[in-house]
């Protein structure tokens, strides 16, 4: 496991096409620092790949904090050719998404797989 900041911990697994990157939020210290894509970004750069599916199923809540460092990253990536996919999300969390027209920038699936192949 990973720290990337404070309250924030993430487990990275190097797939064939892509990073595959588990995010893990404490409740109670996850910190609204501005540097969380930033954090993610350099996983990605140390892993030099620029294709990413962030698996989002350990968060009980997608906080608008975490929704616009999702945007950062995304944009940071495209700008690269890259890709990013999200999976795991809640019912509650999805609907969020959706709720704020984002479901185009940030692609949800239900799982790894369906992330990878984009189905």
């Amino acid at each position: 496991m990973t720290q990337l900041a404070a309250g924030w911990d993430c487990d990275v697994d190097r797939g064939p096409e892509c990073l595959f990157v588990r995010l893990h939020a404490d409740s109670q210290s996850a910190a609204a620092e501005p540097a969380l894509a930033q954090r993610l970004w350099a996983v990605l750069d140390e892993h030099m790949t620029y294709r990413c599916v962030l698996e989002l199923d350990q968060l009980d809540l997608l906080r608008s904090y975490l929704i616009g460092q999702l945007l950062l990253l995304g944009r940071r990536i495209h700008s690269r050719g890259g890709m990013l996919r999200l999976c795991g999300l809640s019912q509650q969390n999805r609907e969020a998404l959706a709720a704020v027209r984002l479901e185009d920038q940030l692609p949800t699936y239900r799982n790894r797989y369906d992330a990878v192949v984009g189905f």
